[in-house]
């Protein structure tokens, strides 16, 4: 039940709920109000123009409760590729951008001024409906068990990722390391050869996504090293898909309840929010042969050197707020 009072909201529960607070603050339960045909809230910036998946422009506020930002204007284009972004960024056209995590480690090189989260977003293979049978499911422990996560993060992302055996990393839960991730091409075609029949399997993946395209293409050479046949495909049918997906909360009993909404699994049955109960909630997930955690990527922003004081969440949030620009040196 939920009414307001004086300047308050109350909301009241037929039972106790440790997660409202976490889940009052999702996104989708943020309080705006529209005033003169304007989007309203209680940010440091209100929205001035909203092209939507185009352009978003934002002006600062004078009566923002945390004290008037720096900058008086923000202006975010959308759709806009990696590459694209880092021209804008090296021309001068832009101040801030967004970096490849594949890319992350050369930019740093090359001396460009970046900033990375903490390990924030899953990748991960995940199966459309539970294995029919035993079979089938050791053939999936043999896939999970010839694919390297670490291989992948070192050659493929330059370390901008955290191998993991867990849905959620391990500054969020603190036992993301009980979940195995090492490889065992020993263990794996050790297994493969009880299985009687391992029918030829179909991977897909984003076609737009050119870090997904690479890593699908090694996952089908590590299944080919196990015994195993794998075929990469854009159709909508594939038998499994390589997927990313970002923490839906920081609260790790929400991020891992929403986590398993996004991807059709099972959702886990949590008594409370004890680190235990957590730990036999993702253990359950995983036993259910449904998904395969790879890697936990990194979000990489860079900035031009007129930026200053520009800093990011651990949950590559943007801190806007605080930043500031200084004049070009001539």
């Amino acid at each position: 039940k939920v009414f307001a009072t004086g300047d308050s909201v109350v909301i009241e529960c037929d039972s106790p709920d440790p997660w409202l607070p976490a889940e009052l603050s999702l996104p989708r339960n943020g309080i705006a109000k529209h005033e003169g045909g304007k989007l309203l809230g209680s940010g440091p910036f209100a929205i001035s123009h909203w092209n939507p998946g185009k352009k978003l422009e934002l002006s600062a506020r004078d009566d923002c409760w945390r004290g008037r930002a720096f900058v008086d204007s923000i202006e975010i284009e959308m759709g806009r590729n990696f590459r694209e972004q880092m021209i804008e960024l090296d021309l001068g056209k832009a101040d801030v951008v967004e970096v490849a995590p594949e890319q992350a480690h050369r930019a740093a090189t090359e001396g460009r001024a970046v900033q990375s989260s903490a390990p924030f977003e899953l990748m991960a293979l995940i199966f459309s409906r539970d294995p029919q049978t035993p079979d089938e499911a050791r053939q999936r422990q043999v896939l999970a068990l010839s694919i390297d996560p670490a291989a992948l993060n070192n050659v493929l992302l330059q370390g901008a990722a955290e191998p993991t055996g867990a849905l959620l990393p391990g500054w969020v839960t603190g036992y993301a390391f009980l979940f195995p991730s090492e490889a065992d091409l020993s263990r794996a075609r050790q297994l493969r050869s009880e299985i009687r029949y391992a029918p030829s399997w179909s991977l897909g993946y984003d076609a737009s996504d050119q870090l997904a395209r690479v890593i699908a293409e090694r996952i089908t050479l590590n299944a080919r090293d196990a015994g195993l046949s794998v075929q990469l495909t854009n159709s909508g049918t594939a038998d499994f898909r390589l997927v990313r997906i970002p923490l839906a909360s920081l609260d790790a009993a929400l991020a891992l309840t929403k986590l398993a909404e996004n991807l059709k699994l099972p959702q886990p049955k949590l008594a409370s929010d004890t680190s235990s109960d957590l730990y036999m909630a993702e253990t359950s997930l995983l036993e259910s042969k449904r998904i395969i955690p790879l890697l936990h990527l990194k979000i990489t922003t860079a900035t031009a050197s007129t930026v200053k004081n520009w800093t990011t969440g651990r949950d590559g949030s943007w801190h806007t707020q605080d930043a500031w620009l200084a004049m070009e040196k001539p």
